[in-house]
């Protein structure tokens, strides 16, 4: 799922920028999630990301270094401040919801939206927007804010979430602050039983909360920061027991994403809590992250 996320997303960012290619006047937009409860996003995903698109630019250049190399993505991520995404397993019917908060010119964008044979007016409770089925894709865009889902098959997701959206975990805010990335795994526990059993360790814990911030440590190099939270401090415990156990195993392996990730630190407890610092990660350790945590 991850590289068709991936590709989606670049996709989605193409058409808008095709469709809004003239300047706008540069404002401050509100991002619309930085304290908020919810985010304007489906329910139902497995991951959830927030990023800020100027401080995320390195990260969002190699993810996306292929599809970056097209001009009007390039400048469509230009255009854009922050952005959150849901990223959907495919038996949902969905592959990503986005939300954008920049400069975008919607004027312009509506009128070739008007113009072009491949979009569609569309209108759901939410809202009216566009959809083109030859992309599976549906847009809705303002001055301040655009909206973008893709479909699996050819039944539209309409862009504009409805009701709050989805409810941010408790504590994800201030975890998140101050981080280009963020993200959080809505099922931890089947996640964190798969990474565990690669170990050779197949046990599986009640884990309730997986965050997941990245900052930039050089020019070139990244470290990760992983919040576990447990029912009680006792599995807590008892997981940083296994952290330490798992990592004895995979010493052999250092060099491994999963060395890398979970066992180059022996990880902290905080009542509840574990918080884990992966070791420095390379350009392509980064993309082997986002596959663990982004594949289905």
């Amino acid at each position: 799922m991850a590289d068709k996320n991936y590709k989606s997303l670049v996709l989605c960012l193409c058409v808008m920028m095709f469709l809004a290619s003239c300047r706008s006047t540069p404002q401050i937009p509100d991002s619309g999630f930085t304290d908020a409860e919810f985010l304007p996003l489906n329910p139902g995903a497995s991951v959830y990301v927030i990023g800020d698109a100027k401080q995320a630019r390195p990260i969002l250049d190699l993810l996306f270094k292929e599809e970056l190399n097209d001009k009007q993505a390039r400048q469509m991520i230009d255009k854009t401040q922050t952005f959150a995404a849901a990223l959907f397993e495919e038996k949902s019917g969905q592959l990503f919801h986005l939300a954008a908060w920049g400069n975008y010119p919607s004027s312009r964008a509506g009128l070739a939206f008007s113009f072009s044979r491949h979009w569609k007016k569309q209108r759901s409770a939410a809202g009216a927007y566009w959809y083109s089925a030859a992309n599976r894709l549906s847009i809705s865009m303002s001055s301040r804010q655009t909206f973008a889902a893709a479909s699996v098959n050819d039944t539209p997701v309409p862009p504009l979430p409805q009701g709050q959206g989805v409810e941010i975990p408790e504590g994800f805010n201030e975890f998140s602050r101050g981080s280009p990335l963020s993200l959080w795994v809505t099922d931890p526990a089947v996640m964190f039983a798969g990474i565990l059993s690669e170990t050779g360790i197949p046990l599986r814990f009640p884990v309730q909360q997986l965050f997941v911030s990245l900052s930039e440590k050089t020019a070139e190099k990244y470290e990760a920061f992983i919040r576990l939270k447990f029912e009680n401090a006792s599995q807590a415990r008892g997981m940083a027991a296994v952290f330490n156990l798992a990592g004895a195993f995979a010493s052999g392996n250092s060099g491994s994403i999963i060395g890398n990730v979970f066992f180059a630190n022996a990880p902290v407890q905080d009542g509840l809590f574990l918080n884990i610092k992966t070791a420095q990660l390379s350009e392509s350790d980064l993309s082997l992250l986002f596959g663990l945590f982004l594949v289905n």
